[in-house]
């Protein structure tokens, strides 16, 4: 057994098994306090928010609870493994809400025989939360179910494998161009992946100004065109009236390269392909689709991310989801739009862009860091982003009619 699986599995079993715990909030040291906890204080805020639902606000821990639910069908990349396996991936991600954004979450893992019995689950027990964030759930299911649940529900819904990954994506894209002096409008993309966070990835970029006709999307089969008949709806979304049909044939004066595919699926001759100044975000996990010494060795024009901790320019979802959560949840948003995503992509961006505090620079063992080809998205440890992107969420929330209390 390696060293380091030897620590990971400790850390999940020591001192006491698992990520999480509750503590409580309120003092229950006397018979007094327990009167006020429960019987008989407790039926005075009962009766309050059965006489005004917005009242569990104020007298619950809905206001900054979120559960983060699974069905375990898409793990990782370790693929389905079922709800339980799924586990400590969901404790885990409490533990990044509670660490980076203050936000109470509690995992939920759901077994069902079909789609719809998933949805009727998280359905009735939506209003428990806050928020709720759905994770590693396989393509195309997940569509459906966070669109379902999206309409059903009164409370945000954000599947992170979405639009997480897109959001950090974005940020990082639209710096990456500009240090290369490209503009998105212009810029040819291949995408390389069509599952979940692919679609996200490609439809903010959408939103930030790429041209649909310009994306060339490949699954399996290779290049997603207007004559294939085997298409799902979403992938048909981006099914290009081309002859093209294999990755060599789309990367030739290709601008960008985005992978949420596989290992070492992108060979160093494809990438000599690409035109002049290119932007490679290789973010296969955990080897990425070409590693960074060899993209490098064989373009020294390149800005290059992955979803690694070891090389520059991570693309990690931790920088976006729980400060997405805080702005919502601070302003009692109904959910997590387009408008309130773009907020978070335009915040990132800026913080790119300044001085970069001291304790970041030590936090990441870096000795400057300064807005280039090697620093085009922040660090996860910069204190900046739960303050700077939860206020444009909450700002964008308002703005657009979801929020529902504007007096933070």
């Amino acid at each position: 057994m390696s060293d380091f699986r030897q620590r990971a599995l400790d850390y999940h079993a020591k001192p006491t098994p698992g990520k999480i715990s509750i503590e409580l909030s309120t003092p229950a040291n006397s018979v007094d306090d327990l009167a006020l906890a429960y019987s008989p204080g407790v039926a005075e805020p009962v009766r309050e928010i059965a006489e005004d639902p917005d009242n569990a606000y104020k007298y619950t821990a809905k206001g900054n609870l979120v559960a983060v639910i699974s069905n375990g069908t898409a793990i990782l990349g370790l693929g389905n493994l079922g709800p339980l396996a799924s586990k400590p991936v969901m404790e885990g991600k409490a533990l990044l809400f509670k660490r980076f954004a203050g936000i109470d979450a509690i995992d939920i893992e759901v077994k069902h025989r079909t789609t719809e019995e998933f949805i009727n689950t998280v359905a009735n027990i939506a209003d428990t939360f806050g928020g709720i964030n759905l994770e590693d759930i396989k393509a195309p299911e997940c569509f459906e179910i966070e669109q379902e649940l999206i309409k059903r529900c009164k409370i945000p819904v954000f599947h992170d494998d979405q639009h997480g990954t897109a959001i950090v994506t974005a940020a990082g894209m639209l710096n990456a161009l500009e240090i290369q002096g490209k503009n998105i409008e212009n810029a040819k993309i291949v995408c390389l992946g069509a599952g979940a966070a692919a679609v996200a990835c490609m439809e903010l970029l959408i939103k930030c100004g790429a041209q649909r006709e310009r994306i060339y999307m490949l699954d399996r089969k290779g290049v997603i065109h207007t004559r294939r008949e085997d298409l799902t709806e979403h992938k048909s979304l981006f099914a290009n009236n081309t002859d093209k049909r294999t990755l060599e044939d789309v990367m030739k004066g290709a601008d960008i390269f985005v992978g949420v595919s596989g290992p070492d699926l992108l060979p160093p001759e494809t990438l000599a392909l690409m035109a002049d100044n290119p932007i490679v975000f290789a973010c296969s996990n955990p080897d990425p689709e070409i590693r960074p010494d060899l993209a490098h060795a064989v373009r020294d024009d390149l800005i290059m991310a992955t979803g690694r901790s070891d090389y520059p320019n991570q693309v990690n979802n931790v920088l976006c989801f729980p400060f997405i959560f805080r702005g919502a949840l601070d302003v009692r948003a109904s959910a997590i739009n387009d408008e309130m995503k773009v907020a978070a992509v335009e915040a990132l961006r800026a913080i790119t862009k300044e001085e970069v505090p001291a304790e970041v620079l030590a936090a990441s063992n870096s000795k400057s860091l300064s807005f280039s080809k090697d620093y085009i998205i922040p660090k996860p440890m910069d204190p900046r982003l739960c303050e700077r992107i939860a206020s444009a969420v909450s700002k964008a929330a308002i703005d657009s009619g979801v929020a529902g209390i504007t007096n933070t």
